[in-house]
């Protein structure tokens, strides 16, 4: 199924039925009286949640939705049947904002959450509603209350506790699939991610949090270079950030500082918030440097970056320190709400 984040739709809620104006005609009751019931109250739309669904797919090429109108009302006290509500199902980390104003109207971020996206019209009132003792005979009735029309934008992001950013063929992918089930395309060309990837990772029976990657970004994703800032917004709900950095790269052209260094760039120029959020630094692929030669690579690689939040050196083709960083993410989930740890974040200047 193609992988679609974004759409924008328009929900226009069913009109109310007008009521009725009518008068008893019974053979035996000669002063029958008003006798016009109430229209039924137009259908509403609603938003649900639903954890089985993760793309929007539908909803790119569905756009307009409208609900039916309720029944106008009819004489001997009949009211009107109501429209049938519209329930629109979505991803489980959508966000629904008015396209027109930009305010946000639902964020679904709970399975069978539900949320009213737009009222249907209140059903108009008989004439039975006007009598009284100085109008025995009232012709009045009121028509039925137009629906709510709203034109939506939909924006899914993922739903994860551990985000991957970093260059293409860093080796965001071969991580996820090292230290979970997810089965992320691997190629030795960039750009093998063209969409999120979810990873369920299970450190114990009971202890386990989700890991996200997303396509990988290069110098100049602001302008547009690459696949752009588009799947960063996957990243807004993560409470922790793996920046990936190919600690040993075959060109010998590519400087993995200046990588480094262009990737939180990046990250700034898109948002702050984002920027801000706690990060550690993986060097991967260290199978490729000479054992004797690992630890002076990722110390002159840290210095030369003026890191001084954690690090992890690792191999993802073969596992090698993966165990480790896998545990050391849960401990820091269990323990951390969330909130920026400025120990881990890098020397602004040298950044």
């Amino acid at each position: 199924m193609k992988y679609i984040d974004e759409a924008v739709i328009q929900v226009i809620a069913g009109k109310g039925g007008d009521g009725a104006a009518s008068f008893r005609r019974e053979k035996y009751i000669p002063k029958g009286g008003p006798s016009g019931g109430d229209g039924g109250r137009g259908g509403s739309i609603y938003a649900l949640a639903d954890r089985n669904i993760n793309t929007l797919v539908d909803y790119r090429f569905a756009r307009m939705h409208r609900a039916r109108k309720g029944e106008n009302g009819r004489g001997s006290d009949c009211y009107g049947k109501g429209g049938e509500d519209i329930v629109l199902r979505m991803p489980v980390g959508t966000v629904i904002t008015n396209a027109i104003t930009g305010d946000v109207i639902a964020d679904l971020q709970r399975h069978e959450q539900k949320v009213l996206l737009a009222k249907g019209g209140a059903g108009g009132l008989g004439n039975l509603h006007f009598k009284s003792s100085t109008n025995r005979a009232p012709r009045q009735f009121t028509p039925g209350e137009p629906g709510e029309e709203f034109e939506l934008k939909l924006e899914l992001k993922v739903l994860a506790d551990v985000g991957l950013l970093g260059m293409p063929n860093a080796g965001k992918s071969t991580l996820i699939r090292a230290v979970s089930a997810a089965r992320p395309k691997v190629a030795d060309y960039p750009f093998t991610t063209m969409h999120p990837n979810l990873g369920m990772v299970r450190v114990d029976q009971n202890r386990s949090f989700v890991m996200a990657d997303i396509p990988g970004l290069i110098e100049g994703a602001a302008e547009g270079a690459g696949l752009g800032h588009r799947f960063l917004k996957h990243l807004a709900r993560t409470r922790l950030l793996l920046h990936v950095i190919d600690i040993a790269p075959m060109d010998e052209g590519v400087d993995p500082v200046r990588e480094a260094k262009a990737i939180v760039k990046e990250l700034r120029k898109y948002d702050d918030s984002l920027y801000r959020k706690p990060r550690w630094l993986i060097l991967n692929k260290a199978d490729l440097l000479a054992e004797s030669e690992r630890d002076k690579t990722n110390k002159k690689f840290l210095r030369s970056l003026g890191w001084k939040g954690k690090s992890f050196a690792i191999s993802a083709i073969n596992g090698e320190g993966c165990k480790e960083l896998t545990y050391a993410i849960m401990e820091y989930l269990e323990k951390d709400s969330g909130t920026m740890n400025p120990e881990l974040q890098s020397d602004d200047r040298n950044t």
